[in-house]
């Protein structure tokens, strides 16, 4: 459906793509891989149209369409978010304005050709969905993570992670055959990411995309694209089976280029020896023209082993940290109620809900940068805390160099290790001398982490860490992580890191806090009931009782109470699973009677006869609303807490 045939692009003094071939064909899942700068986003940009290539041909099959998601920099405003994201499907709401002049004309004594274009648009209007456009843009908005209390707001109300929310829902909807992506989860929390996931393995056409997050990618390509040196060099497989491949093609070309410098060497030798003796001149001009003919093999960047390890962590008690009875509100809007939580050391704790739930205003309550509204905060015994905010970059001295700032805590035994540390964190060559006030946003959160990382402490508080971290820095920080001997409580938006990491999960919403044993993959099981028995017993409704169940609350009317409404919530489930499943087979008889009779409506005979054109109109319209009120519902039960 695409085809690239020598294309050339230079920036500035470098040549980022130099006569590179290369063919997308519909269908395709392809995720673009390389080092910062190696042109994945320009090459996003030259597929969509932006940015036009300084050489060679692109050429698309007729009737492709393009739809192009950049990292950042959309806004949207005048409309409110249902409106505005409804307008994507212009085609669609001009074809149905249409349906209902021809209506207009049919029901007052329409001629014939009318009659035969309304079966027509009627029929291509009901292919393309636009009986159910209203639904989908619903269902849409609910997989980003809009509530429905949320459609009728302004667009100008919405920050710019979910104004990126807000562009990718009409993207989705306008399926084009080509949907370019520009790293689309950096905006998106973990249930986002999860329905993103499902939606692009559905999606009928080819999808090009850049990530760094690595379970996104396992799980959605299916062709991985390595740019480097201004070529391109493609992988079969999702991102692991690259990595694979990728250390097998590099050593191959190890072994290769090892054989071909021995051969060159020994040639130039020859050369060498024999170039001022004339019965051989003609041996060393061949051997000149062999040498310019070759071919000489370039190795793709040795990827360092970089690593590091966390300074020894002052022993504490059994207990990090607790929180009895806690709850925090701001204003009117009650984010978090009778939190009891209990840390033990050395847990590695997930908190995860969508944004806004209060994930960060949790780890600011265990940090203690907030007191409680209500109920109280308890240090374990000789807790010695680190805590990384979303904002910690703004704690950086601007007026320091970047490795200054980062030396200016560092333990004596760290120092020799800083360099590496910021290799890991992307900052490489003349950027650590870079000033802190010219950093990027990016920039100074990775710095604010390594130096965050630095501190010995036997409590690591970690809000969104991986933020700005590109595969491999993420990797280091995982490995780092696992070595660490301390607690940590974290939450983070990348599925892989989370899996990795995790020996909990506490999902935070509706106020409230519940906790699951074990890391996401095993948190989904027992949210989607797939597990077998013993993941259901491990769903522990308030987190206070999570910890162990050898330590069952002191009171026993308290007992009593937690296990009767356990049992209450276990009916509650119960009765919504029952109520779920009599709905879809509700929703699946009404879209059955509405297909058929949209059979029926599509015969331009039916509109001869004026009254049963009428019943049958009416009908349609009362089975429509049936199915939007069912749709509706679905979605509040598919939405119950």
């Amino acid at each position: 459906m695409l085809q690239l045939r020598q294309i050339i692009k230079d920036f500035a003094d470098r040549r980022i793509f130099d006569k590179i071939d290369w063919h997308i064909r519909p269908g395709d899942r392809i995720g673009l891989c390389g080092e910062n700068g190696a042109g994945k986003s320009t090459l996003l940009k030259m597929l969509a149209g932006r940015v036009e290539p300084d050489g060679g041909t692109l050429q698309s099959a007729k009737g492709t369409t393009f739809g192009y998601l950049p990292q950042d920099g959309l806004a949207h405003s005048g409309r409110n978010l249902f409106d505005e994201v409804h307008s994507a499907l212009q085609e669609l709401l001009e074809t149905e304005a249409e349906l209902r002049r021809l209506e207009t004309l049919i029901a007052a004594g329409a001629a014939q050709d009318e009659l035969e274009r309304y079966a027509d648009l009627q029929e291509m209007f009901q292919q393309r969905g636009g009986y159910t456009m209203e639904s989908e843009v619903g269902r849409v908005l609910s997989g980003l993570g809009f509530s429905r209390e949320e459609f009728d707001k302004p667009c100008e109300q919405f920050s710019g992670g979910w104004q990126m929310r807000i562009a990718l829902a009409k993207l989705l909807l306008q399926r084009p055959t080509l949907l370019l992506l520009d790293e689309p989860t950096n905006h998106l929390d973990l249930p986002a990411r999860d329905w993103l996931e499902d939606y692009l393995l559905a999606y009928p056409h080819a999808v090009v995309l850049v990530s760094h997050d690595r379970f996104f990618l396992d799980k959605v390509v299916g062709r991985i694209v390595e740019i480097w040196n201004g070529e391109l060099t493609e992988y079969p497989g999702n991102y692991s089976k690259y990595l694979v491949a990728r250390n097998e093609r590099v050593a191959a070309l190890k072994a290769a280029k090892k054989q071909q410098d021995e051969e060159i060497a020994r040639t130039e030798a020859f050369i060498s020896r024999f170039r001022y003796q004339a019965n051989k001149a003609a041996q060393v001009q061949s051997r000149i023209k062999q040498l310019d003919k070759v071919e000489r093999i370039s190795l793709p960047p040795e990827r360092k082993k970089i690593a590091f390890t966390f300074p020894p962590p002052p022993k504490g008690g059994r207990m990090a940290i607790e929180l009895k009875g806690a709850a925090q509100r701001y204003g009117e809007l009650q984010v978090l109620r009778d939190v009891d939580l209990q840390i033990e050391q050395g847990e590695r704790v997930a908190l995860v809900g969508p944004n806004g739930a209060g994930k960060s205003t949790l780890m600011r309550l265990l940090a203690g940068t907030e007191r409680p509204r209500s109920g109280s905060r308890e240090e374990g015994h000789n807790l010695a805390l680190a805590y990384f905010a979303q904002d910690q970059a703004a704690e950086l001295d601007p007026a320091r160099d970047v490795y200054s700032e980062l030396c200016a805590d560092a333990p004596v035994p760290m120092v020799p290790k800083l360099r590496n540390i910021l290799g890991a964190f992307l900052f490489s060559g003349d950027d650590v001398e870079k000033r802190v006030a010219v950093l990027s946003g990016g920039e100074r959160n990775r710095l604010a982490l390594a130096k965050l990382l630095l501190r010995p402490a036997n409590l690591l508080l970690l809000d969104e860490p991986t933020n700005h971290l590109d595969l491999q820095s993420k990797q280091v920080l995982l490995d780092s992580l696992k070595q660490y001997s301390g607690t940590i409580v974290f939450v983070s938006h990348d599925r892989y890191f989370v899996d990795q990491l995790a020996g909990r999960v506490l999902e935070v919403g509706n106020g409230r806090v519940e906790s699951y044993f074990g890391n996401y993959e095993d948190f989904l099981r027992a949210k989607n009931r797939l597990g077998d028995h013993s993941h259901s017993q491990q769903r522990v409704e308030q987190a206070s009782l999570s910890t162990a169940t050898d330590e069952p609350p002191a009171d026993k009317d308290a007992r009593r109470q937690a296990h009767a409404e356990r049992k209450d919530r276990q009916r509650q489930e119960q009765r919504l699973q029952k109520e779920l499943a009599a709905l879809e087979g509700r929703i699946e008889t009404l879209e059955g009677r509405v297909a058929a009779l949209e059979q029926q409506m599509a015969d331009p005979d039916l509109y001869q006869d004026q009254q049963r054109w009428k019943q049958a109109s009416s009908e349609h319209v009362t089975l429509r609303e049936q199915l939007d009120t069912a749709y509706g519902r679905w979605e509040e039960l598919q939405d119950a807490p």
